[in-house]
């Protein structure tokens, strides 16, 4: 098998980054290649969760364990990054799909072969052996919306953003954060899931532009680990840190500066360093034939009682117990 798929898979034939290395294949047959293909590179959530596959395969030095993403948040990017890896052989395949519908099809095919394939945040993802979620993903948008709900006192209006449309995670927690919040009927919301891309600058674009339209607008919820810091850029240049509510999902080195501003009131997460882990150690434990059962451990902090359930496809769900929230008066107790 190719041991050494570095992180720029053939980038003359498609515009991908990752995050170190350039072109180059080893050929060796003692051990099996598990390759992670995150949503995009460079950015601080997938930098943290490489990190995390960089430890796995510290720790299991009897595997090949490397992580991918394309440049940007495409999900066709991201797809042939996929079809690039299955093409030359590798083992397994850990997913963080941008977009599952995109790559079911692509995900059979390398079964089909003997691929073996976890994905992470896809619960919906039906062509998977098992979708691998840090909690449960209804009880985590409801947890934001809640805080966000006690920061606005209960009225006001509000908005969401997602990276994008066709993400499953994404859509689920400002759907549940939506149905949170008709406990209130005071809050308003307006002008939803607003697409930001995980894309910083795009995301503050877009959050200025809402605050011009919806001046007394009081709330957002955000998605993407990225849309914190786009959102609450926009919320303190505006001179509303503290005024307007911001809550969503980010990481606490990051966010740090507008949680100490509070331009952002509160941070949702997991560590997706341990995500990382987690969907590499059960894409060992398949490679190795185990069968992957309720209460098992994964051996990763917020994995050692899973939660394993039948999966929309014909493979399973596994949960952990990883949720985070934290803000300025806790972010330090968690800063990573």
């Amino acid at each position: 098998m190719n041991t050494h798929l570095k992180k720029i898979v053939a980038a003359s034939l498609f515009a991908a980054t990752a995050t170190t290395g350039s072109v180059g294949i080893a050929v060796a047959q003692d051990k099996p290649d598990i390759a992670t293909v995150f949503k995009i590179s460079g950015i601080p959530w997938f930098d943290r969760m490489n990190t995390g596959v960089e430890e796995f395969a510290a720790e299991n030095p009897d595997v090949n364990a490397e992580g991918y993403g394309p440049a940007t948040a495409d999900a066709a990017q991201q797809l042939q990054i996929i079809q690039d890896l299955v093409a030359k052989g590798v083992d397994a395949l850990a997913v963080v799909p941008m977009d599952p519908a995109v790559i079911e099809g692509t995900l059979r095919r390398a079964m089909d072969r003997g691929v073996i394939v976890v994905t992470h945040e896809a619960d919906n993802q039906k062509n998977t052996m098992v979708d691998v979620e840090a909690f449960d993903n209804d009880s985590y948008g409801t947890a934001l919306n809640e805080r966000l709900a006690e920061c606005m006192g209960g009225e006001g209006k509000w908005t969401t953003f997602v990276g994008s449309l066709g993400s499953r995670t994404h859509m689920q927690w400002v759907g549940a954060g939506e149905e949170n919040a008709k406990k209130y009927p005071g809050m308003e919301l307006v002008d939803p899931n607003n697409e930001s891309f995980d894309d910083a600058n795009a995301t503050y674009e877009k959050a200025k532009e809402v605050l011009r339209k919806h001046p007394d607008i009081k709330g957002f919820q955000t998605s993407a680990g990225n849309d914190v810091l786009g959102v609450g850029r926009a919320i303190e240049e505006a001179g509303l840190a503290g005024k307007v509510c911001l809550v969503g999902t980010g990481l606490p080195a990051p966010s740090a500066a507008y949680l100490e501003s509070g331009a952002i009131t509160a941070i949702g997460f997991w560590d997706p360093m341990k995500a990382g882990m987690a969907m590499n150690s059960l894409a060992k434990k398949l490679l190795n034939g185990e069968e992957i059962v309720d209460g098992m451990d994964l051996g990763v902090d917020g994995y050692h009682n899973i939660t394993v359930t039948q999966g929309v496809g014909e493979g399973l769900l596994a949960i952990g117990d990883g949720m985070v929230l934290a803000d300025k008066d806790t972010y330090k107790d968690v800063y990573f």
